[in-house]
């Protein structure tokens, strides 16, 4: 009997501790997030059409556009790795404005964009996950872009009211120009003629 009460006990024994072990494997496995941050269908202004025949010269913009585009509605895992490219192309960006567009309006709303963009970053990558949080700085971070397209359309939209203003300036110096010279000559002729 005793015999009987000692195998009893250790089959028991086994059994719970097979048992733990596959609760305690249950708990630790850490469970997927399947959690979507962002807008789904979020899009930013277009660039005009004067914009984008310099960027295309501005090789580092698309892949930057390309980044940005895609920001919204990821997992936390996908947002890790798409602000990792973000902010290299955003630093990318700063060190290559082209001239056309280095102006003191684009160049802080380019820090602003970097800026939103490595706080994203910083959400994203804590150990503990806070949503709102997340969601609060994708927004900002897309609103940095978006100010920013906006930012270059309104530089070759003033520049286009620039340049029209100066050939209007130059049309009108040239009808004064050929007033006063009608008047010059109607003078010269008036004085052969006395």
């Amino acid at each position: 009997m005793k015999l009987f009460l000692h195998i009893l006990f250790i089959s028991l024994l086994f059994v719970s501790c097979g048992e733990s072990s596959v609760e305690n494997q249950l708990v630790e496995t850490p469970g997927v997030d399947t959690t979507r941050y962002g807008q789904r269908n979020y899009t930013f202004p277009k660039l005009s059409q004067n914009a984008q025949e310099i960027i295309l010269n501005w090789s580092v913009y698309n892949d930057f556009q390309g980044e940005a585009t895609s920001l919204n509605h990821l997992t936390l895992e996908e947002l890790q790795d798409k602000t990792d490219k973000l902010l290299a192309h955003t630093d990318s960006l700063q060190k290559k404005i082209p001239d056309t567009l280095f102006t003191n309006a684009i160049e802080s709303r380019l820090m602003i964009v970097n800026t939103r963009v490595n706080l994203l970053n910083q959400q994203v990558k804590r150990k503990k996950v806070d949503s709102s949080k997340i969601e609060e700085n994708i927004l900002e971070a897309n609103n940095a872009v978006r100010n920013f397209i906006i930012k270059i359309n309104e530089k070759f939209e003033k520049d286009g009211i620039d340049l029209e203003r100066i050939d209007n300036e130059k049309k009108e110096l040239e009808k004064q120009k050929k007033f006063l010279d009608s008047v010059f000559q109607a003078e010269l002729a008036d004085k052969k003629q006395k």
